[in-house]
């Protein structure tokens, strides 16, 4: 016997032990920490800017031309592109999880190159890139200065040039960058009326500035080859690119007969500015700037957040006096203070396990051995997460949780039996456990096997879903067998070192709860009498608990995970089409005021001129990250950040200038833009953008009045005024003006033209030119702009120009290369994801016509696969243990009487779900599964001990009867330790308690209708399966 070689050496099985817990102690210290594991879908980004061009000639010209060759590369889910005002297209490409990225890259590299052909020369020019990227921010941090002794453009310099390539640098980090990107550059600011006076074109301007500041090769004298030898060779410079605002200021621009010149500085204001001024940040009301930090696909957000840490203090000790920099936003606070709660968490269940097993033992010396089991299998498990390339995560940390109440099971079987021989047979401590192992082996072995085995669907699942499944099977696996090891080898050994043939008397309350136990197993064998009695009746009972079971999980709610208190939330504002950057800002400064007036908010942030979900730069859009103070500080219901926004937001209400809502942030970091759905309105028709936003319009519209839905908001607005230019070719043609000069004119008035660059700190710098503002306020600004005739005359430009007033979708999206209206949104508190999207449908449905269809996008995609994989993992996990059990007792009929368990546990969980108002997501179905085996572990001991006594000549009716008399004990007793070791997810508090309070509840829920229920129907159903295979197969 495997276990009797241990009990002659306790010390082999002490050193074996203690090898397990020094590996996993080892283990601890090398392995990775972080929220979850890789199972946000990786993504590629394609970019590029094609100057000048609009949202909708850049979806037409280049967005359609690169997904017409990319779509259908391996592996990838769903592809979106944006195009934006400023004339540059994003494309995201989704993968499943698990892609071998490197080689996805190379093939959307690849397709790109197909493609470039067909695209316009501009774009090739300015290169396409391609990036594997993730959307996950992990920082965003604020340049704020005292009493506002620097302004924005300096710190977004300073930030450009001290502190982002030193981030870059950070292993992890995909991007830093400086949003709204303030960089310097010489800002030549034209008077058009001073131009007209002095008859000098915008274009003149730009010559003699690109002439005066260049750099230019000069040579040298006494080069080789020479006809005479020279004694030394001179290098010739020249003045080369101005070095100051100042020395642009005497740019010459013309000579006059009189001698007298005109120079720059008489037709402009030279400034050192920034390049762009389409952004304002505020950080706690100051002005700031903003640095924007981005993870890689497979970065470890916790590591790198640290290795930011380490660097910011270490950049922090050169700022020049004055400057500060503070955190806006940070989602790795959430992961720290939830994995301190799992770990709180976890030694609570620790301290009730042991609580449980000492009320069951009676006395410290038998409590030590199950107890030891603990240390052994938990920290055990650390070395098999080296093992398998598994880091510490939430997943993992739950299973270890749910694995304190299972690694017991194993050890308290095993003392239980030890003390039950002692107690009814007159043998020594060593010969008494012998004898139980000799009888308990075979059932321990059978419940490593099937709690191993009903995780083996999931860990082969794809998709996120099979990701997360994967970590928690793996982990309880891992611990599991660990524990069987340890109950087969340790647990005897020290049995039969610390067990006494007479114990000392237990403590009197133990002595009150053991004469209550036996006086319930006395009675528990003739219910279980009674049960077989009345079969048939129960066996309806039976029928109606399935049918109740199948009833509830029709009702409650579906959902990916929980919502959870991130410690934030994104106030988004949107004003009307074209709306000013100005008028922005002020909403957005509006917001702060409201938001720091509450005493739990921390730190706002606010970004006036960049969309949320696509972060492009418009003006009309904004948004502030709204932080609060920490998880600790908010222990009351009234204080969570759901119920806080809601005040904030209705306070804001009042302002009828913009549409403010709140948003949560992804339940998952990097899976969607937000918390919430994610949905996409494809035209698949030749219909135009703004016939698309009408059906968008109108599903907003019904969603809205939901009283399930809130946030519901469409990110297309087709009614942006433009203004089209249409030149009067045979006017200008008469005046013998070049089409080009008309409208170079025209953007170096109102727009930005980029003429040659200027060396400062080290750097390059560009030199723009602009017309002054007071120039471009209007349209009325046309009959101020001059342009100069073939014979040197100044032509006002609203005599060769009309300005159309046309309506434009200002940013553009596609998704699965169709036009598309993003409609983002999110559930009110007490319903759940899955009613949210399955609103949606029915709202989409009605609304949508022919040659219009629905997508969904990040979470909400995940979700919907998750509806369709997950109620297959749970059927296979039955499915495998019950060919587990055929296995093992070399019977097609024996293994029903023990799955026919399950919908104990299910109909408990169900229940407990339903009633805490929580719902079915991936925690819900992971504890679903644990359950399955559970219930199996628990009928195997009755089934084992029941076929042992009918080896020892018992009759069915007897055998049945004593075999569930005899396990009720440790059944009961290992249904509690689990229970109170789950019991502390159940009812946790604190970040991410609301993950835990799903899987807790489920479990916990499952396990007690097992317990209190199941228990009475395993023996009859192992009594009418037998008597069935008697009737039918009587030589089995």
């Amino acid at each position: 016997m495997f276990s009797k070689f241990f009990i002659n050496r306790p010390n082999f099985a002490i050193v074996v032990s203690l090898i397990i817990i020094i590996a996993g102690v080892m283990a601890i210290r090398s392995l990775p920490v972080q929220e979850y594991p890789d199972v946000v879908p990786p993504q590629i980004i394609v970019s590029t800017t094609y100057s000048g061009a609009d949202a909708i000639t850049l979806e037409n010209t280049v967005a359609s031309v690169l997904e017409e060759k990319i779509n259908g590369v391996d592996n990838m889910l769903y592809m979106m592109s944006t195009t934006s005002p400023s004339g540059l297209l994003t494309m995201n490409l989704y993968f499943e999880v698990g892609t071998d990225m490197a080689q996805a890259k190379l093939d959307v590299n690849n397709r790109v190159r197909l493609a470039e052909s067909k695209l316009p020369d501009a774009v090739n020019r300015q290169g396409v890139e391609v990036a594997e990227r993730s959307n996950d921010t992990l920082r965003v941090l604020a340049l704020t200065s005292e009493n506002n002794r620097y302004d924005t453009i300096f710190m977004s310099n300073y930030a450009i040039n001290n502190i982002l390539e030193e981030f870059k640098r950070i292993p992890g980090v995909s991007e830093a960058v400086v949003v709204g990107n303030q960089e310097y550059a010489i800002r030549v600011w034209v008077d058009p009326q001073k131009l007209s006076f002095y008859n000098v074109t915008t274009t003149e301007v730009m010559n003699a500035i690109k002439a005066q500041n260049e750099q230019y090769p000069m040579g040298q004298i006494g080069q080789e080859p020479i006809q005479h030898a020279v004694a030394f060779t001179y290098t010739v410079t020249s003045t080369g690119r101005l070095n100051s605002p100042e020395e642009f200021e005497q740019i010459l621009i013309k000579s006059n007969p009189d001698g007298s010149a005109l120079r720059l500085k008489d037709v402009a204001d030279l400034e050192l500015g920034s390049e762009r001024y389409f952004f304002k940040g505020l950080f706690n009301k100051e002005p700031t700037s903003m640095i924007r930090i981005t993870l890689t696909s497979k970065a470890n957000a916790l590591e790198v957040s640290d290795l930011l840490d380490k660097k910011l203090e270490e950049l922090k000790k050169s700022f020049p006096q004055g400057l500060k920099i503070g955190t806006t936003y940070d989602p790795t606070l959430f992961v720290k203070a939830s994995i301190k709660e799992v770990i709180v968490t976890l030694l609570e269940a620790v301290a009730l396990v042991i609580f449980v097993v000492y009320l069951f033992l009676g006395n410290i010396r038998a409590t030590i051995i199950p107890v030891l089991a603990i240390p052994v299998s938990i920290i055990g498990t650390f070395a098999g997460f080296y093992a398998t390339g598994f880091s510490i995560n939430l997943l993992t940390l739950f299973g270890l949780t749910l694995a304190i109440g299972l690694v017991v099971d194993d050890a308290i079987i095993v003392i239980e039996n030890v003390e039950r021989i002692l107690r009814k047979e007159s043998l020594s401590v060593k010969e008494a456990t012998i004898k139980a192992m000799q009888e308990i082996t075979a059932p321990v072995i059978a419940i490593v096997l099937v709690l191993c085995a009903v995780f083996i669907p999931a860990s082969f699942m794809g998709g996120l879903s099979g990701t997360m499944s994967r970590q928690f099977a793996i982990t309880i696996v891992i611990s599991v067998t660990i524990s069987g090891l340890v109950a087969l080898t340790l647990t005897p050994a020290l049995c039969s070192l610390l067990l006494k043939k007479e114990e000392e008397e237990p403590l009197w309350i133990i002595q009150k709860f053991n004469a209550l136990f036996d006086y319930i197993t006395h009675h528990f064998g003739q219910i279980v009498k009674n049960a077989i009695r009345y079969a048939l009746f129960n066996l309806l009972l039976f029928g109606i608990l399935i049918f109740a079971i199948v009833k509830l999980m029709s009702i409650i709610p579906s959902g990916l995970v929980p919502k959870e208190d991130k410690g934030v939330f994104f106030a988004v504002t949107t004003l009307p089409a074209a709306a000013s950057l100005s008028r922005t800002h002020e909403i957005n400064i509006a917001v702060g005021d409201v938001a720091l007036k509450h005493p739990s908010v921390e730190k706002v942030g606010g970004f006036s001129g960049s969309d949320f979900s696509s972060k492009a730069y418009t003006t009309e859009a904004g948004y502030s990250y709204v932080r609060f103070v920490d998880w600790s500080e908010r222990k009351d219901a009234h204080q969570s950040v759901d119920a806080i926004s809601k005040e904030i937001i209705q306070e804001l209400s009042t302002n009828k200038e913009a549409r403010i809502v709140a948003v949560a942030p992804s339940a998952i970091s990097g899976l969607g833009v937000s918390g919430g759905f994610e949905m996409y309105v494809q035209n698949k028709t030749s219909g135009t953008y703004a016939t698309l936003e009408n059906y968008a319009k109108e599903i907003v519209a019904r969603a809205s009045s939901r009283e399930e839905l809130r946030s519901v908001r469409s990110t297309l607005s087709s009614n942006t005024p433009q203004y089209r230019i249409e030149v009067n070719h045979q006017k200008a043609q008469a005046y013998g003006i070049d089409i080009a000069d008309i409208y170079t004119t025209i953007q170096t008035t109102f727009g930005s033209v980029y003429i040659n660059d200027i060396n400062l700190f080290g750097r390059n710098y560009r030199v723009n030119i602009q017309a002054k503002g007071d120039f471009r306020e209007g349209t009325q600004n046309y009959n101020d702009i001059f342009i100069k005739s073939s014979d040197g005359d100044a032509i006002a430009l609203s005599d060769l120009v009309t300005l159309k007033r046309v309506i434009n979708p200002n940013i553009t999206k596609r998704f699965n290369m169709f036009p598309s209206a993003q409609i983002l949104g999110e559930t009110n508190t007490g319903y759940s994801s899955g009613e949210g999207l399955k609103i949606m449908e029915e709202i989409a449905a009605e609304v949508l016509p022919e040659g219009y269809s629905i997508a969904w996008g990040g979470a909400s995609l995940q979700e919907k696969k998750l509806l369709e994989t997950g109620n297959l993992s749970f059927v296979f996990a039955i499915v495998f243990i019950f060919l587990i059990l055929v296995a093992l007792y070399e019977s097609w009929m024996i293994p029903w009487a023990i799955v026919l368990a399950v919908p104990f546990a299910l109909l408990g969980a169900e229940l407990s779900i339903w009633l805490r108002g929580l719902q079915n997501d991936i925690y819900f179905q992971i504890g679903l599964i644990t359950l399955v085996g559970l219930s199996a572990k628990n009928a195997i001991l009755m089934v084992e001990f029941a076929l042992q006594k009918m080896e020892e000549g018992y009759s069915l009716i007897d055998a049945t009867i004593e075999g569930a008399k005899i396990r009720f004990r440790p059944i009961i007793m290992t249904s509690f330790a689990f229970i109170a070791g789950t019991l502390p997810l159940a009812l946790s508090s604190g970040a991410g308690a609301n993950s835990r309070h799903v899987i807790g509840t489920t479990v916990v829920g499952g396990m007690v209708t097992l317990t209190l229920i199941g228990v009475f129907f395993v023996p009859l159903f192992f009594y009418l399966i037998m008597k069935i295979k008697k009737k039918f197969l009587p030589n089995s």
